[in-house]
């Protein structure tokens, strides 16, 4: 497995933005990593930082090169980095989601079933109880990638691409699953879908879900389909957020 870097790497992204690149996996304590320096860099307030972006594994520095040049700025990031006094990542919210598995919300519930030798119950029980991991928000505006899939649910991506996958869908892909925010392309393979807008552009925050964020899944029934819908279209976030201890 690949492991962190000992020193993080600088690499640039054009003439308006800097990569931080502290390693090379999908590792909880490497983006752990990623987020504390994001959380540190709001806090330092660096003149001509425009926005940051985390990934898994790294940050996306974006900056006007009217205020800092990329070589003061690289400075500057170095020097955060080099103080690990309040390098501490912001703990993030906890979040449940209802989700219908099955049948017309989850199309491929069965062929994953049948690829791992399961029952469909089988996999809905084991995709459910998982302690998700929000790592990045990407692809499509609030799509969330959730690591701490069951490594028995993991399982290759779609030979055929679907062109359309209806926002809410719930979807693993090799060793990952994901919330859809809007509707999209994708060769995931669908299990269920949520109610919940994750991505609301009437919200003063569009986006629900952040990186750093842990997500459970709750299984409803089919029948409560339309109803959490109405909830929704009615304003309520549906979502339940777990107070904070």
């Amino acid at each position: 497995m690949s492991s962190p870097l000992a020193n993080p790497r600088f690499l640039p992204a054009g003439d308006t933005a800097v990569v931080v690149e502290f390693g090379d996996a999908i590792d909880q304590r490497l983006n752990s990593r990623v987020l504390a320096f994001d959380a540190r860099l709001a806090r330092a307030d660096i003149p001509g930082i425009n926005e940051t972006i985390p990934t898994y594994r790294s940050l996306l520095v974006v900056y006007d090169p009217e205020v800092t040049g990329q070589g003061e700025l690289v400075t500057r990031l170095q020097a955060a980095l080099d103080d690990e006094s309040d390098m501490a990542e912001t703990v993030g919210r906890r979040w449940t989601l209802p989700v219908v598995y099955g049948g017309p919300f989850g199309e491929d519930l069965s062929a994953v079933a049948v690829h791992h030798g399961l029952s469909e119950g089988e996999v809905i029980d084991r995709h459910a109880t998982g302690d998700y991991r929000v790592y990045m928000i990407g692809f499509q505006p609030g799509f969330a990638y959730l690591g701490g899939l069951d490594p028995s649910l993991e399982t290759p991506r779609r030979a055929d691409p679907r062109p359309k996958v209806p926002a809410g869908s719930i979807a693993i892909g090799g060793g990952q699953t994901a919330v859809f925010s809007v509707e999209g392309p994708s060769g995931w393979h669908l299990l269920g879908r949520t109610p919940v807008r994750v991505f609301d552009l009437a919200r003063v925050s569009p986006f629900l879900l952040a990186a750093g964020d842990r997500v459970r899944l709750r299984p409803v029934p089919a029948d409560a389909w339309e109803p959490l819908v109405r909830r929704v279209e009615a304003g309520d976030i549906l979502a339940e957020e777990e107070p904070r201890s």
